[in-house]
């Protein structure tokens, strides 16, 4: 590369100067639109945030349901708009706290919750009828999710009153995170099962976030990072379709869930591209006739691989660039994280930091005063160009392949991250990607900061509340649930109905995920 020239992330090059010529046939009237309209390349909603600001949903979560329901309550009396949060590992790897297996990880790297008991503890005295609430968990999805409805019904609250997002995109997890249990194709039923479920039963809730910030946290380009997205969008709704589901009862509730890195514009393009993208393929490959299910709603956290431990206070800067280019690009909702992130859990002062963060942008910086203010740049709207049509390059590679999980079988998706990853690792340590105070502008002083504290009698403490619900609630009647789920995971009726009952009987996530281990399986990466 030579020092004139200049590339984003995805290796688009960037041009010295742009003008309208650069736009390849650019139509403004089929390729923009008007806000609130097909193809939603301004938004998906006419006013955006003149009518209302995004959510502003910070994550949360770690050690006892206890603690959590703390950080909850501080992130609301702050002015968050909306509760998200994070499972630790066993949780979300379907084992109880008291398995031989979560040693040392419950309560680490999110909240431990084990049962009904636990759900209550972590959601008492939440307005769950007027928050909204995102659940970031995947193989286990199912459970978490009728555990918060159980809560919310024992508040009172109907299942038409509760709203808020499962994460429930198990795909990513073979591609980029790891976090599964079973096979992808039983995983793929379950996913569909909830689709099902809570059509009839949570009409207003997202029943998946389909995730590309993984994907991005994994290694991968802007690019990939929307092509693999909404290769994996393609195979949940057709394997809803292939279930029987109607596409325009479902498909109004699927959101997705993108990362926000450090190059402003090229962040801002993928934005738009994916909203672009994926109405066409509503509408051309399935055939939508209505709206809702065109429009891609999205939830955007700024990039945590982004986050340095060295000088973390320049972690501050980077969310803050990242939270713009989100807004730019017309998020529906938002985290941005602590500056400390890349230390240890955030303190609740980085927290808060991150929380103010989003609100300056909102009131204080003018970008939410009009709708996509960046409409109409020869560089965004060329960059939107490109991403699109490279994204769309990808999509039909692995279609090709026979979808995503045939991609995913192979280990396309993951050997395209891996060597964007590695090439990336490449540009850092020959110095062509400036990361400050990691290859530039390094500093001698050792890094200080303070480091959020871990309770090192949390396992002991959560161990001891498993085992006393195992002893104390009426077993007969949990073994009788249980058996029939194991019943209807081995036929084709709905899971999710005997496992409702089963956890209302205080089955823990370690039972109910066995007995589903016993039926579909467990996946081992080849």
């Amino acid at each position: 590369m030579s020092s004139d020239e200049r590339f984003t992330d995805s290796g688009i090059e960037i041009k010295t100067v742009y003008r309208g010529a650069d736009l390849k046939d650019f139509d403004e009237v089929t390729q923009l639109g008007e806000p609130g309209g097909y193809p939603y390349t301004r938004g998906v909603q006419e006013t955006m945030y003149r009518g209302r600001l995004w959510t502003m949903r910070q994550y949360a979560g770690f050690g006892s349901a206890k603690a959590t329901n703390e950080r909850f309550k501080f992130l609301l009396g702050a002015g968050q708009t909306g509760l998200s949060c994070a499972f630790d590992l066993p949780t979300q790897m379907g084992l109880d706290a008291d398995h031989p297996r979560a040693e040392g990880e419950v309560g680490k790297v999110g909240v431990a919750i084990s049962s009904l008991e636990d759900m209550r503890l972590l959601l008492r005295d939440l307005p769950l009828a007027e928050v909204t609430t995102s659940m970031t968990i995947n193989a286990t999805a199912a459970t978490l999710l009728l555990l918060y409805q159980l809560v919310g019904e024992e508040q009172g609250s109907t299942g038409a009153q509760l709203r808020g997002t499962v994460q429930n995109d198990i795909l990513k997890e073979y591609v980029a995170r790891g976090t599964y249990i079973y096979p992808p194709r039983p995983s793929m039923r379950l996913v569909v099962d909830s689709f099902a479920y809570c059509a009839k039963e949570m009409p207003n809730w997202n029943t998946i976030s389909i995730s590309g910030y993984h994907i991005r946290e994994a290694g991968s380009t802007a690019v990939q990072e929307i092509a693999f997205t909404l290769a994996n969008g393609i195979a949940y709704v057709e394997a809803a379709l292939a279930a029987g589901l109607a596409l325009d009862v479902f498909a109004p509730r699927l959101s997705f869930f993108f990362n926000a890195h450090n190059n402003l514009f090229e962040e801002v393009a993928k934005y738009r591209a994916a909203r672009r993208l994926w109405a066409s393929i509503m509408r051309e490959r399935f055939g939508s006739t209505d709206p809702r299910s065109t429009m891609l709603r999205f939830h955007t956290q700024t990039g945590g691989s982004t986050l340095t431990a060295q000088q973390p206070e320049n972690n501050i800067v980077r969310v803050t660039l990242q939270g713009l280019a989100a807004v730019l690009g017309g998020t529906q909702s938002l985290h941005t994280n602590g500056f400390d992130e890349a230390l240890g859990l955030p303190t609740e002062r980085a927290a808060k930091l991150a929380l103010r963060t989003q609100q300056v942008i909102g009131y204080e910086s003018g970008t939410a005063d009009t709708v996509d203010p960046l409409a109409g740049s020869y560089f965004v709207e060329s960059l939107t160009d490109e991403v699109e049509q490279r994204a769309r390059e990808y999509i039909e590679t692995i279609d090709k392949m026979g979808g995503s999980v045939a991609a995913i079988e192979a280990h396309y998706l993951q050997d395209e991250i891996d060597a964007a990853a590695y090439e990336f690792a490449r540009e850092v340590e020959r110095g062509e990607k400036i990361v400050v105070g990691v290859n530039r502008f390094i500093e001698s002083e050792p890094t200080r900061a303070d480091v959020f504290p871990i309770d090192e009698q949390q396992q002991q403490t959560q161990v001891a509340r498993v085992r006393r619900l195992k002893a104390s609630r009426e077993n007969d009647a949990v073994r009788a649930a249980l058996d029939d789920l194991g019943v209807a995971a081995r036929g084709s009726a709905n899971v999710l109905y005997p496992m409702k009952i089963a956890l209302s009987r205080l089955a823990t996530l370690g039972e109910v995920a066995d007995v589903l281990r016993d039926e579909f399986g467990v996946y081992h990466a080849g």
